[in-house]
């Protein structure tokens, strides 16, 4: 639905495309809040409990960042778009999910694409909403910061001391949980590349 009104200073006609372009990070906020929380459900194995607690941990922060663009959308006269298939029609992924249960770095990698995803939207959204809306640029850059924070937080597990991504090269759900998931072992040794009992990935199904 087209705004039918606008913030005062701007045109109704701006006011549309400034939400269309949040539409589609709603759509994106909501399908990642609902993925963290699937993944905060079926998490299993070793460090279980530290990632079933941090994973709520970002669904809250990620629902609160919903309510802002929410918010922000019927603030400038348009219906914020939040129903299920409007949510599966606006997300910039091509389909859900990729692991079901899962181990927790077969999980961390997972989510480091999906993080990957959602962040470049919403910069991809930032660049597209300079010369329209600042207002909104400015939400949307605040966003950002969050997110950046709570990628770190994954990826903070999934990097060596150098700095270096078990996922990097990876652009799959799926490649990346492959990738990452025998990085912790059960006693908590991580396996490094060349020395005796290196491990290989994890075949996830």
């Amino acid at each position: 639905m087209e705004p039918q009104y606008a913030p005062a200073g701007m045109r109704t006609e701006d006011a549309g495309k400034v939400t269309g372009v949040l539409q589609h990070r709603l759509a994106d906020l909501i399908d990642l809040s609902l993925t963290l929380k699937h993944v905060h459900w079926n998490v299993v194995g070793f460090g279980f409990i530290g990632i079933h607690k941090l994973m709520d941990e970002q669904v809250a922060a990620v629902r609160s960042l919903i309510d802002e663009v929410a918010e922000r959308v019927t603030t400038m006269g348009a219906v914020a778009s939040g129903l299920p298939s409007q949510v599966v029609d606006g997300r910039s992924s091509d389909g859900d999910y990729a692991l079901g249960r899962g181990p927790v770095m077969a999980h961390l990698g997972a989510l480091d694409k999906v993080y990957e995803r959602v962040i470049s939207g919403h910069r991809d959204a930032i660049s597209a909403l300079e010369e329209i809306d600042p207002v909104s640029e400015d939400l949307l850059v605040g966003q950002t910061a969050t997110l950046d924070l709570h990628h770190w937080f994954v990826r903070a597990h999934l990097s060596d001391t150098d700095g270096r991504l078990a996922t990097s090269g990876n652009d799959s759900e799926l490649d990346a949980a492959a990738a990452s998931a025998h990085l912790l072992q059960p006693g908590g040794e991580f396996a490094i590349e060349g020395q005796e009992g290196e491990k290989e990935p994890v075949p996830i199904t």
